[in-house]
Parts: C-alpha cells; sequence; structure tokens
C-alpha cells in the first residue's frame, strides 16, 4: 500500500500482498494514518507486503503499531506458541512481531514506545491516578483511558526512526485485532476522538479487509466487507481508504476522460531494486539445506527474525534456501525407544543438511537433542551456528567430550552441577520474569581480530547487537576451554562476559550470545547468518578473501550446475526439481515463507 502526500513524502505500509494507492492529503504537521482490520485476525500480521521499503525510502513516517490489545505490558513473557517470536529492540524493548517487519521492510529503528498495549496504557493511568494526577476525579475508560491512548500516540509520533532530525511527516497506526473485539473498543473510540481532533486533512483510515471467492463459483463475495465497514462507522470512524485481500485480483476501473488510458492507469509503479532482487529469488536453483534444530518447530513465527535472516543470507549467496524444521527432543535417545521413527526421521534431516542452526530458547526441554545436533555439526565438520542458548550448548558440549567433564551443565538446567558452564547473570532477577533480562543493544568488543567473525563484520574493532538472555558462560571456566581449543573472540566492554565463540580448525562452527537476526535487513544481510550459508555452500573461503560471494547462477536463465559439497557423512538429496522456485522451503509445518 503506498499513500502519497503532497509533501513528496512517500510511506509504505506493510498491509497485505497487493499495492493500493491513495489519494493526496494536505498536510499539516504530522499526518496519520492508521489501519484496522475487521474479518480476520492477523491479517496485516501474517501476510506480507510485496513493497518494501526502497518505495519509501525518501523520508519514512514513523510506523507506531498498536498490537494485539492484550494486557501484557509487553510481549516478553509470551509463549511463542501463543504469540510468535518476541522482537527486541535497540532500547530493550520486547514488542510484537509485526515490529520486526517494519524494521526489516523500511530499514528503522523503532523504540518500546511504538509498540503500545492495553496493559501499558491501563499501568500509565494508575500510575497518574496514585500520584494524584486526576485530582481526585473518578478514573474511567472515556476519557482518561482514551486521552492516555492519544497522548501516547502524539508522543511516540514525535520520536525520530530513520536515523534523521525532527518528526517524520507521517505517522501510521497499526490496529491490531479485530474490529469489535470487547478488548479494542477503548482503542477505537480513542482513535474516533483522535481523527475528529485533528481533523479531516491529517488523519486517514485504511480498512484492511477479506474478500472471500467461493470454490463453488469462483465468486468474490464483498458481504464481509460491506458488514465491516458498516460497523466500522457504527463506532465513529469512516474508511478512507479499503485494501481488500483476495484470492484474485480485484476489478479496478478509474474515473478517467479518455477510454483509451484505461490500460495505462493499470500499470504499476517501479520499485527499482526490490524489482531486481524480487526475480532473483525466483530465479534460484541451487539449494543450501538448513537444519533448524528447536523446540517451537511446530510454528514458524517462533523463529520468523531467524527465517528471514537465513533467506537474506541465501539470496546474497544465490542460494535457495530449504529449511528442515528438527524438533530438537526428536534427537533424544528417549524418543529412540519411545517414538523410533520420529528419531530416524530427525536423524535423517540433520544427516541432510548442509548447515545447522540452534536458535535461543528457555527451559529444559529438548536440551539435550541440541547438544546431539552440536556435537554432530562439530565433529563433522558440518557449518555450524548457535545463537544465545545455542552458543550455550555449544560451550556445554565441547566441555563435555572435549574435556571430559561430563557433568557439565548450566545452571539453568541442574542448579547444582559440579561444573557450570553457564551461569545466571548476577544483575538478573529470579522472582519477577518480565524485563528484567539482559535486554537491548550491547557492544561487543573483538579480542581476535584473525577469525572469521571479525572478517565477516569487515574486521571491525568492535560491533553492536541485540541481546536477550538471562544466562551467560561461566567467566571462571574461560581459560579451561580456551587452552582446549574453543576461542571466546568477542567479549563485552568489561572482557568477562562471552560474546562469540569459534573453533579454529572447522569449516564454520560460530556462536554468539546476542541475535543478529534482528538487525538483519534485504539489502544488509547479517554478516554471521552470510557466513553460514557461505560455509554450507561452499562458498565462504571465497567470500572472505574477495569480500564477495561468486554468483553461481545465471541470472538470464535461472539455471546453475549444482555443485556437491560434503562435509560429513550424511546423505545428500540429488533431486532437487520438486523444489519449484520459490525462495525458502521447509519440511516442518506447510509455511512457506
Amino acid at each position: 500500500m503506498v499513500v502519497m502526500v503532497k509533501a513528496e513524502v512517500v510511506v509504505v505500509v506493510e498491509v497485505w500482498g497487493t499495492m493500493v494507492e491513495g489519494e493526496e492529503m494536505t498536510v499539516v504537521g504530522v499526518v496519520k494514518m492508521m489501519m484496522a482490520g475487521w474479518v480476520l485476525v492477523g491479517q496485516r500480521s501474517k501476510l506480507r507486503s510485496r513493497s518494501p521499503e526502497r518505495v519509501g525510502k525518501g523520508r519514512p513516517g514513523l510506523h507506531e503499531s498498536i498490537g494485539d490489545p492484550y494486557l501484557n505490558t509487553d510481549a516478553g513473557t509470551m509463549s511463542p506458541f501463543e504469540h510468535g517470536e518476541v522482537f527486541v529492540l535497540d532500547d530493550g524493548g520486547e514488542v510484537d512481531l509485526d515490529l520486526g517487519n517494519y524494521e526489516r521492510f523500511l530499514d528503522i529503528k523503532l523504540t518500546r514506545d511504538n509498540n503500545i498495549t492495553t496493559g501499558k496504557i491501563y499501568q500509565y493511568v494508575i500510575d497518574k491516578e496514585r500520584r494524584g494526577d486526576y485530582l481526585g476525579k473518578t478514573v474511567q475508560v472515556v476519557p482518561h483511558i482514551t486521552d492516555a491512548i492519544q497522548e501516547w500516540i502524539e508522543r511516540a509520533a514525535m520520536i525520530p526512526v530513520d536515523g534523521k532530525e525532527g518528526p517524520a511527516d507521517v505517522c501510521v497506526i497499526e490496529l491490531g485485532g479485530t474490529i469489535g473485539d470487547i478488548e479494542s473498543m477503548p482503542f477505537i473510540e480513542a482513535l474516533g476522538q483522535f481523527s475528529y481532533r485533528v481533523g479531516e486533512g491529517n488523519f486517514c483510515l485504511i480498512h484492511v479487509s477479506l474478500v472471500p471467492v467461493l470454490s463453488v463459483v469462483g465468486e468474490q463475495k464483498t458481504k464481509p466487507t460491506q458488514h465491516s465497514v458498516r460497523g466500522l462507522r457504527s463506532m465513529g470512524l469512516m474508511p478512507n481508504i479499503l485494501a481488500c485481500r483476495s484470492a484474485t485480483f480485484l476489478v479496478v476501473i478509474l474515473m478517467i476522460f479518455f477510454i483509451y488510458s484505461v490500460l495505462c492507469s493499470a500499470s504499476e509503479p517501479e520499485l527499482g531494486e526490490w524489482t531486481t532482487r524480487a526475480k532473483l529469488c525466483d530465479s534460484l536453483h541451487q539449494p543450501v539445506r538448513i537444519a533448524m534444530v528447536g523446540k517451537y518447530t511446530g510454528l514458524s513465527d517462533s523463529y520468523l527474525s531467524v527465517l528471514k535472516a537465513l533467506l537474506h543470507a541465501s539470496v546474497a549467496c544465490c542460494r535457495k534456501l530449504v529449511i528442515d524444521w528438527v524438533l530438537s527432543s526428536d534427537l533424544e535417545e528417549a524418543t529412540a525407544k519411545e517414538n523410533p521413527d520420529a528419531y530416524k526421521a530427525a536423524w535423517k534431516l540433520l544427516k541432510g543438511a548442509d548447515g545447522v542452526l540452534v536458535p535461543g530458547g528457555f527451559g529444559d526441554r529438548g536440551v539435550q537433542g541440541k547438544i546431539m545436533a552440536a556435537k554432530y555439526a562439530r565433529e563433522n565438520r558440518i557449518p555450524y551456528l548457535g545463537i544465545c542458548l545455542g552458543m550455550q550448548i555449544a560451550v556445554i558440549e565441547f566441555a563435555r567430550s572435549v574435556l571430559g567433564l561430563q557433568d557439565a551443565n548450566s545452571t539453568e538446567f541442574d542448579p547444582n552441577t559440579q561444573s557450570p558452564c553457564v551461569i545466571f547473570m548476577p544483575e538478573g532477577s529470579k522472582t519477577h520474569m518480565g524485563g528484567t533480562m539482559r535486554l537491548g543493544s550491547r557492544r561487543t568488543y573483538f579480542h581476535v581480530t584473525d577469525c572469521k567473525a571479525a572478517k565477516l563484520y569487515g574486521n571491525k574493532s568492535f560491533i553492536d547487537e541485540r541481546h536477550r538472555h538471562r544466562y551467560e558462560v561461566n567467566p571462571d571456566m574461560v581459560v579451561q576451554l580456551e587452552d582446549a581449543g574453543l576461542a571466546f573472540v568477542g567479549k563485552d566492554d568489561s572482557g568477562r562476559r562471552m560474546e562469540i565463540i569459534e573453533l579454529d580448525n572447522h569449516p564454520y562452527y560460530v556462536g554468539v550470545q546476542f541475535h543478529p537476526e534482528f538487525k538483519s535487513r534485504p539489502e544488509k544481510p547479517s554478516a554471521l547468518f552470510l557466513g553460514l550459508i557461505a560455509a554450507a555452500g561452499g562458498q565462504l573461503d571465497a567470500f572472505l578473501k574477495k569480500k564477495v560471494v561468486t554468483r553461481a547462477i545465471s541470472m538470464s536463465n535461472g539455471n546453475s550446475t549444482m555443485k556437491s559439497r560434503q562435509y560429513g557423512n550424511g546423505d545428500k538429496t540429488s533431486n532437487w526439481s520438486s523444489l519449484g522456485a520459490n525462495a525458502i522451503y521447509t519440511n516442518g509445518n506447510g509455511v512457506h515463507c
């Protein structure tokens, strides 16, 4: 969806899979644009826009995301199965995954104030009441809650998110959930008041709706949209633009003077670099298979940013990304006895992978399976990337297998272990879960310059990446581990908190305490994900020497010669013709990203 504004500002809003052009609006101060859905929950967040950040790169507006109106203060304590991944911002905000989509597509940096929840609003109002700010008045949803919502929006609209000084020209407000839900009513009322207060010239409502197609007759039905618009108008909001999603194209005939101009008006806007990137994605045929070993493999949204970072890197390396979801508990010996078929299937996927990735997570379920995956990758020289818990897993496995400390463990899984490789950070809280971890952007310094990680980051002396953890590698065991060959190449400013590990005698065995996936962008893939894909595709050495990835795909016809690279003894699939042309395939839950 593209909205043109007279101040020569183009704003891209991630709503659907189609482009809808709006009318020009007079700009007075900051223009507020609101998106609201009715027919389905998550119709914006789960369906990605095909119009990326390049359309609005000139001066993107602030993207104020009002996520699902849940009573949680933030998304930090929510289960990935319940709400997908928790996206971490630079300032440590734990927010809905939709804000990650905005950051990736628009290449901006949002703050925790860009995410409004019912819990935040109620907490804000109650705190004001306790301070006596309401001077003894009876605090009610209207006007106090609704006023607080409007104040929050206006305050957040003044925060620059694109690296430029001053407020943005356009503020985009995404109202999550489904219009009509009781949880959304305070927000609907607040935005109705807001639209009247700022005036028609400064407020534009984009209504997102579904136009289903009956499979029997193949006819588009607009009745759900009609009812949703009627309901929205009854609540005091009048949609200015309808963004409709349908299985078939919607016929659009514009009011024009000459009939011959009808076809000319149907031309699509120039998308430049993104069009080239999209064509490249469609032409990728040489696959790279990555085994994703985790405990939330039943829902791909649990690892959405990891999937996007892998996709960004695979496109940069001109490889078709193939994700094999491996439930970590299926790799354990207990599963071999209880469910032999699942055990064999999991190990077949792991042994058939070109690379292994163990993402972050919490809890002890499936940990032994992750340790076995890390061991397999280390012993068979399979490229491995461990993120957060994945790095801690690599350290534990190394201590057990190389140092011979069979009881080596994390105090998260075994508080009484005699060989605590991973310990609870002293500044953490064991009584409160929300907002008590080491969160947000932190600086990591390279203590070893001749390592793959430093080279992938461009030989910088330090990097800034986002963290979300409450456990760390035990600094008292670092010397023992390093003497055995595990290099801690990156550390924090104190030198006692381990951030990056590497194995020298391995094609690519890297673990990081931070989450590099949160800062990956389509045009700027994460360095460490780029290293994993390049190593899995046999391109890493050339990439590190030449600083470029050799493109093995002919852009003219999309064909390429498959070069097999075998790191271990796993069986590799030889017939890839059934994969088709899409950029990413998964074996697990039918989700094609």
